[in-house]
């Protein structure tokens, strides 16, 4: 019987498929459910600074609301110097998700501000969690922002937050980074434990009818996994965090390509929602055939085969071009034909 277990920011588990953060997550029956299955580890749904901040807003207002109603009561609520800077419920409920499960669970901060970063990151390690995962992401909306100062800021809030914990912490990137690999090489040298590629990020619709903004959510499919697989496979051998690929992760062939390019994990989300969490079961089940009938005895027998350190050619990595559709369109585009 193949033997599944993998190193992942130096955990071992059982097998390569995580439970990437989501609504999901925040369910204690789903999260058993998600363990019986067979899932390895858990990424706990993320805490959002918007959310922090708009918890001390509600806390100011509530604080401040009858101040000045009567000239011999300033305030109705003494200052305190103890004011909550995270939403309790979240942390609590972190506590309560990592006792509900003996899996890893990993908590997922999606901050804007250093401090936020540093504080929180403390707070959730302390809750008992096995590792953190930081969602990096930038939208500038000036032109004047310049790459270097963002991803500078970046790299030295990773080393600050490496700095407050002493539990793993991973990254979790969008590609939309001027030389993606270079910036993960400087992730790399501040301690990243794990590189996690990539985020899908929301982005914006219009309603041609309303004449208003909406923002869409659509689950992904196998074909998005393409983007993170060329970067898994240029960044295996050449950096020391673990690599784990997301987005697009549907079936067991999606995982078995991740780890030939060079993953030590992945995440799945889409396919928990579109297939119900019994479909972990059928993902490490076929894993485990397919690695039989090539006779891998482990994850580490193939993981990286196909990578370009280890591939003869390299032609898939370095072109992003199509070459190959201009000299073969006929036979390519034949399946289309029908279409026509």
């Amino acid at each position: 019987m193949a033997d599944l277990r993998t190193r992942y920011m130096g955990i071992e588990l059982k097998n390569p498929i995580i439970a990437g953060a989501s609504n999901m997550s925040t369910d204690l029956h789903k999260l058993r459910q998600l363990e019986e299955a067979g899932v390895a580890a858990i990424v706990y749904k993320s805490l959002f600074e918007e959310q922090v901040q708009l918890e001390n807003l509600e806390l100011y207002e509530r604080k401040t609301e009858y101040e000045h109603r009567h000239a011999e009561q300033v305030t109705l609520f003494p200052n305190s110097e103890s004011v909550p800077e995270s939403p309790d419920d979240y942390l609590l409920n972190l506590r309560k998700a990592r006792e509900a499960v003996s899996v890893p669970l990993f908590a997922s901060l999606n901050a804007i501000s250093e401090e936020v970063w540093v504080e929180y990151a403390a707070k959730a390690a302390a809750t008992g969690i096995d590792g953190l995962e930081l969602n990096f992401y930038s939208l500038p909306d000036e032109s004047g922002t310049d790459r270097q100062s963002i991803e500078e800021r970046q790299i030295d809030t990773l080393s600050k937050v490496k700095a407050a914990v002493k539990i793993p912490v991973a990254v979790k990137l969008t590609p939309y980074y001027t030389n993606t690999l270079k910036f993960i090489s400087g992730l790399d040298k501040a301690g990243a434990d794990a590189v996690v590629i990539f985020n899908r990020l929301l982005q914006p619709d219009i309603d041609i009818f309303t004449e208003k903004h909406t923002m869409p959510y659509n689950l992904s499919s196998s074909e998005d996994n393409r983007l993170p697989l060329r970067f898994t496979g240029m960044l295996f051998g050449n950096v020391k965090a673990s690599v784990c690929s997301s987005t697009g992760i549907y079936s067991a062939n999606d995982a078995i390509k991740m780890i030939l390019a060079g993953a030590d994990a992945v995440q799945v989300v889409s396919t928990l929602y579109r297939n119900g969490v019994d479909v972990v079961k059928s993902l490490t089940e076929e894993i485990g055939k397919w690695m039989d009938g090539h006779g891998y005895a482990d994850i580490n027998s193939y993981r990286g085969k196909l990578s370009m350190k280890k591939s003869e050619n390299k032609l898939p990595y370095t072109r992003a071009q199509y070459i190959d559709f201009m000299m073969n369109s006929g036979d390519i585009m034949k399946k289309y034909r029908s279409l026509s």
